[in-house]
């Protein structure tokens, strides 16, 4: 217990007022936490004094479920069961899943977001990113030694409404509660600006383990203004192991390899990538189960070669994102490289390139984003210092319309539009004497539906019937903080109305995570049920052992009867111990007790003569 701290003047709140709250990256590759202390912000490190937690979850046929870098050794041992890269699922049917066909998984493709078949169960991303979640919380509350107030996740910018929402039903998940979801590049540009002191105009370069965020940015004085943002959800450093692991297969003659062998040429392609970033060649040698041998080498010129069009891919988006802000490269003052991915140097090189100026990698790129998350917490949880003011503008990435007729798009909110907003648009009946009107949410950039993703469908009823493009519905869109959506309608002259709390196809309905949290807590009543098991047999066991030992010693001090009395009793204690019944274990140990207690009494009264032996009442000090 922390009995003391010191803080410098001004730099954060008394120790009595302040609030735990942390930030969390949740990653595709790696996760990891941090909290600000004493005004500075930093990341929280497990028993191993290890920051980075790889997103990793095994679930094992006993019910046990690890996480984390013991997880990661199961990939190759047990790839069906062993979830990695989750975060490329969430929010996500089948068919949006890219390489599919290398993926060791039994999906099932459930209506809504994808699921995966496993020992334990089919699990949804929910819940597997919940386990990584959750092992973040409790790192947190041991390394602060109390419950958090509060947690600021991030998301990529680019992430759909659907995504955001089954990150925060796994933030719910496990516990906590989220006060902001925040764009990773935001985060980033936070701890950048905060950092250095920046002021101009920034774009954050965020090419993570499965995702890839650009984001322009506006640092002045206390405001971080988010002017543009553009990426992709299914672009990252996976598939740049993915490019290596194909090029594997090709030179070295191997087709459809085992889920095991396909997981270990992933693992090794991984390991390739991060080693051609500091070595111009490497070796690549391998032992498949079916007897295949692998025995290659290749050079940083040929990775590059192959890996060419996803650097290429990247760059498309930082035009758009560009030219939405209404700047040129040249306007740029500074370009943040963010995510683990960004250290290949051909990413650097070519971002550079484009930029006109070598990218600002100051900070490490893996924590840069949960330490900028940490800083927005802090402030969320009311732990602002004096003077510490600053404002954070952030931008919703797609557009959010409705359906017209004629399956066409009105676009309410544009993209890269500024939140928390709320705007508003009248439409009109088509029909006369119409009474009811249906309302479908999207969300793209497309002019027309089906091109669009489906949010929500809502209906208004008790329109006046009156003739067609008399009556007037306002419809209002609102979008939090967190960058998610409510919708309303409203009959202006009646004042009837219809709202929607937009809780996309692919996120997880509230009695679904009712469901969870409840499994939850009777798994957690379960577990402490075996905990009280578990510690009365090792008492029993205690007990017994030390009962046979001083029997051992002073067994004479019983006779025959007295013995033969004690032993059944031991006897009945140990039988009962190997039971599973923890009440009963308890009542024999008290019913061991009475029975052995004029044993003890005797051993006692022994102990004290031999000790009084030979001495005089005046000579004994009390």
């Amino acid at each position: 217990m922390a009995l003391l701290q010191i803080s410098e003047p001004g730099m954060s709140t008394a120790p009595h007022q302040h609030r735990l709250a942390v930030g969390i990256d949740l990653g595709t590759t790696n996760s990891l936490v941090a909290t600000v202390r004493n005004g500075v912000a930093l990341c929280l490190q497990d028993d191993d004094g290890k920051v980075l937690l790889p997103s990793v979850v095994h679930y094992l046929a006993d019910g046990q479920i690890v996480v984390g870098r013991k997880a990661q050794s199961a990939q190759a041992v047990d790839p069906r069961n062993t979830i990695v890269s989750v975060k490329r699922f969430m929010g996500r049917g089948l068919r949006d899943v890219s390489h599919v066909e290398t993926m060791p998984y039994d999906f099932v493709d459930a209506e809504g977001m994808v699921r995966l078949r496993t020992v334990q169960g089919v699990k949804s991303p929910v819940q597997v990113s919940a386990e990584i979640l959750k092992d973040l919380r409790v790192r947190a509350e041991r390394s602060l030694g109390g419950e958090l107030t509060g947690a600021v996740i991030t998301v990529p910018a680019y992430f759909d409404d659907a995504q955001r929402q089954a990150t925060k039903d796994a933030a719910r998940l496990a516990g906590l509660n989220v006060l902001r979801l925040l764009n990773e590049p935001t985060a980033a540009a936070i701890a950048y600006g905060l950092e250095n002191a920046s002021e101009g105009t920034y774009a954050v370069y965020d090419l993570g383990g499965g995702t890839f965020d650009i984001s322009i940015l506006r640092l002045s004085r206390g405001v971080f203004e988010v002017v543009a943002t553009n990426g992709d959800a299914s672009l990252g450093g996976d598939d740049f192991d993915h490019r290596l692991f194909c090029w594997i297969l090709d030179n070295a003659g191997i087709s459809l390899p085992s889920d095991r062998d396909a997981r270990r040429l992933l693992m090794k392609a991984r390991e390739v990538k991060e080693r051609l970033s500091l070595d111009e060649s490497v070796s690549i040698r391998m032992t498949l189960e079916r007897g295949d041998e692998v025995d290659l080498a290749i050079d940083r010129s040929v990775f590059v070669e192959i890996t060419r069009p996803l650097v290429a891919k990247t760059l498309k988006p930082v035009k758009k994102a560009l030219r939405d802000a209404g700047l040129e490269p040249g306007d740029v003052k500074g370009v943040v490289m963010v995510g683990g991915a960004t250290r290949m140097p051909h990413v650097q090189q070519a971002v550079g390139e484009f930029f006109g100026q070598t990218p600002l990698t100051n900070l490490d790129p893996d924590t840069v984003v949960a330490i900028g998350a940490a800083i927005q917490a802090n402030v969320l949880a009311g732990n602002r210092a004096v003077g510490d003011e600053w404002l954070l503008l952030d931008v919703i990435p797609l557009s959010l319309g409705i359906e017209t007729m004629g399956g066409l798009v009105e676009k309410i909110i544009p993209r890269n539009a500024t939140i928390p907003t709320a705007r508003a648009q009248d439409f009109t009946t088509f029909k006369d004497g119409q009474t009811a009107m249906a309302f479908h949410v999207v969300q793209g950039e497309r002019e027309l539906v089906s091109a669009c993703r489906s949010l929500a469908r809502f209906e208004l009823r008790g329109i006046p019937p009156l003739v067609a493009g008399a009556a007037r519905i306002r419809v209002t869109f609102q979008v939090d903080a967190d960058g998610l959506l409510s919708v309303s309608a409203r009959e202006l002259t009646t004042g009837v109305e219809a709202r929607v709390e937009v809780k996309p196809s692919y996120g997880l309905a509230d009695h679904e995570i009712a469901d969870m949290l409840k499994a939850g807590f009777e798994n957690a009543r379960e577990d402490m049920e075996l905990r009280g098991l578990r510690e009365q047999q090792v008492e029993a066991e205690r007990v017994v052992e030390a009962t046979m030992k001083a029997l051992d010693a002073d067994g004479d001090l019983l006779n025959t009867n007295e013995r033969a009395e004690l032993d059944a009793a031991i006897a009945s204690l140990r039988a009962t111990a190997d039971g599973q019944d923890s009440r009963a274990i308890k009542i024999q140990l008290e019913a061991f007790n009475r029975a052995s207690n004029e044993f003890a009494s005797r051993r006692m009264d022994k102990s004290i003569r031999q000790a009084l032996a030979g001495q005089r009442i005046d000579d004994l000090r009390i």
